[in-house]
């Protein structure tokens, strides 16, 4: 292995322990955070609108943290966005009304959104080839699950001392520092020289809706968001529906915990599958794994006893691992750098969109129907998005993707030009190359 092969694997492993450890302390975080607002008003409006804030309409601001990514030195982004999510948590240590620290909870969503597109984004410009890009999005995607998987039974424990959940604030405040101190110590180009005639021709717009234009534009990248779109309107639900289904066995906090960590324990094993990814092959592990998500699901909501949900949720979220990395490989070879954050956070704004809805729809829904119906409806719109994501197999038998430089025109002319009606593609009319989502179905995540 060479010299610059080292120092690509060094830069990727560090980022990945800093997305660990700070993964960590915000799953603890926001596991003490719902728990303790169901806890203080056992309403399941009050627990929608946490998620709402936190995971919901954060996500919606996305386009705009995205052209920070492409406009600014990623690097710098990534650092200034885990400053400012630290200090949010840091106040959340001094708050205890339930309303107050979903605000907080929510500037500090809102102020770690950069980090997160432009991580992902500068990837393909960290790693030496390629063929590292899947093994990269594996390890990072596995540090990430990983902290979700340890965070939240973390956070449980922690709520038993005397602490409770500002001791878990304080701490993930602390993890963020940590992992500020990580970013620090990776060096390297986290975007392309924008000075090269392939960076300027696709630079010249600053547009902060150029991304979402491109992500209309390109036929795959729109299948993948509409169909996660359908997915996350029904699996939204059921993040509202865990604290409920852990009371429903009479486990508690402890029992909320571990059904988080499950998945995320799941998610893990899942991630560590990106080492065997290749580009033709990503689409392949896409579509078996958005089946097994939806069969776990159902699975959950028909779990006779509790064990039985932890194993399908281990399950749920080994497939959910599988997802992340095909889905984040697929789009960064699809996307152009300079236009690649706001492209990742269009992405993540529509699944916001539809998170939105869930939370919205969850609150009624869940008084209504209960925690198990709620996951069997979850399993519904994970079945209907697997379909929708199964023409995507094409994909293997396409040549080595490059970026679709005619849709990024188009997109970045859309974007100066203001909105336009959409255009929707027939299979018809897509012969040659992987059919559009809409012309599957109609419109398109992640949890």
């Amino acid at each position: 292995m060479s010299t610059r092969q080292r120092s690509a694997r060094t830069r990727i492993r560090r980022l990945a322990v800093g997305r660990l450890i700070s993964i960590t302390g915000g799953a603890a975080a926001y596991t003490a955070l719902n728990f303790t607002v169901w806890d203080r008003t056992h309403s399941p409006s009050v627990q929608a609108l946490s998620l709402l804030l936190t995971f919901g309409v954060a996500g919606l601001l996305g386009s705009f943290a995205g052209a920070l990514g492409d406009r600014f030195d990623r690097r710098k982004v990534m650092i200034w966005s885990e400053a400012i999510s630290a200090a949010f948590f840091l106040a959340m240590v001094f708050v205890h009304a339930p309303v107050t620290l979903i605000v907080l909870a929510f500037g500090s969503a809102i102020a770690e959104l950069p980090f997160l597109s432009s991580s992902r984004a500068a990837i393909p410009n960290l790693v030496e080839s390629d063929e590292q890009i899947s093994w990269a999005n594996g390890l990072v995607t596995m540090g990430v699950h990983a902290g979700i998987a340890v965070g939240p039974l973390l956070g449980g424990l922690l709520l038993l001392l005397p602490f409770r959940e500002s001791g878990v604030f304080a701490l993930n405040a602390v993890t963020f520092g940590v992992s500020l101190v990580l970013t620090l110590t990776v060096h390297g180009n986290f975007q392309e020289d924008r000075s090269t005639e392939r960076a300027a021709s696709t630079d010249h717009d600053r547009g902060i809706l150029a991304g979402l234009a491109f992500l209309w534009r390109e036929s795959v990248l729109r299948r993948l968001a509409i169909a996660w779109f359908v997915f996350v309107l029904g699996m939204g639900m059921s993040m509202v529906a865990d604290a409920p289904l852990a009371e429903s066995f009479k486990t508690g906090s402890i029992g909320f915990a571990l059904l988080i960590t499950c998945w995320g324990t799941g998610s893990v094993l899942g991630a560590a599958c990106g080492r065997f990814m290749k580009s033709r092959t990503e689409p392949v592990w896409l579509a078996i794994a958005s089946f097994g998500i939806a069969i776990a699901a159902f699975g959950v909501g028909w779990a006779p006893v509790f064990p039985v949900a932890l194993v399908c949720l281990l399950i749920m979220g080994t497939s959910d691992g599988i997802t992340m990395v095909a889905e984040n490989g697929i789009m960064q070879r699809r996307t152009p750098d300079a236009l690649r954050s706001r492209t990742m956070a269009a992405f993540d704004a529509v699944l916001s969109c539809g998170l939105a809805i869930a939370y919205i729809l969850a609150g009624p829904v869940l008084r209504t129907f209960g925690p198990q119906p709620v996951y069997r409806i979850g399993g519904a719109t994970a079945l209907l998005a697997a379909l929708m994501l199964s023409p995507l197999l094409r994909l293997r038998r396409e040549p080595e993707v490059e970026p679709d430089v005619e849709a990024e025109a188009e997109a970045e002319a859309e974007a100066e030009a203001g909105p336009a009606a959409p255009r929707f593609a027939s299979a018809e009319s897509m012969e040659g190359e992987p059919v559009g989502v809409l012309s599957a179905t109609s419109d398109r995540p992640s949890v």
